[in-house]
């Protein structure tokens, strides 16, 4: 139950905060929030993270479905007592569905949050980074302590 509702917020807020930028920002505007810090920009990211892969939409589209059966897959194989790992697969599904719905329905994913030295991302984005170091802590910490 966890992983659904972990899936379903961050689905929901990802595309939530997405469709607020659509509607009140234009292509490329910017709003600091610490200047030089942190601005909420408009970006349309038509490829993969950091930018590479430009306008592949189909490859995209092959590569999230393969992932998703992996996320689906590793599901199968969690250990039931771990909620860490539930609250991971929950945030890597609805991270990687929420811009998933965005490459459907826009062709493009849509980045706010810029720090200034680093590529703008967004919710999604940020549930996917998490859960990869939850999991990967998992993986090189605690499950090598069970052994």
């Amino acid at each position: 139950m966890i992983i659904f509702i972990i899936f379903l917020a961050t689905v929901v807020l990802d595309q939530v905060t997405k469709y607020l930028v659509l509607d009140n920002f234009n292509l490329g505007e910017s709003i600091p929030i610490i200047q030089n810090i942190f601005h909420l920009t408009y970006v349309q990211n038509r490829g993969a993270a950091f930018g590479i892969l430009q306008n592949q939409l189909p490859f995209f589209i092959i590569i999230t479905l393969a992932v998703l059966a992996l996320l689906f897959y590793f599901y199968r194989q969690l250990p039931l007592g771990s909620s860490w790992n539930k609250i991971a697969l929950g945030m890597a599904l609805g991270g990687t569905i929420g811009n998933f719905i965005d490459r459907v329905r826009l062709g493009f994913v849509v980045d706010f949050f810029d720090f200034r030295v680093w590529p703008v991302f967004n919710i999604a984005d940020s549930a996917i980074v998490i859960s990869v170091i939850i999991f990967s802590y998992w993986i090189l910490i605690v499950d090598q302590g069970e052994e």
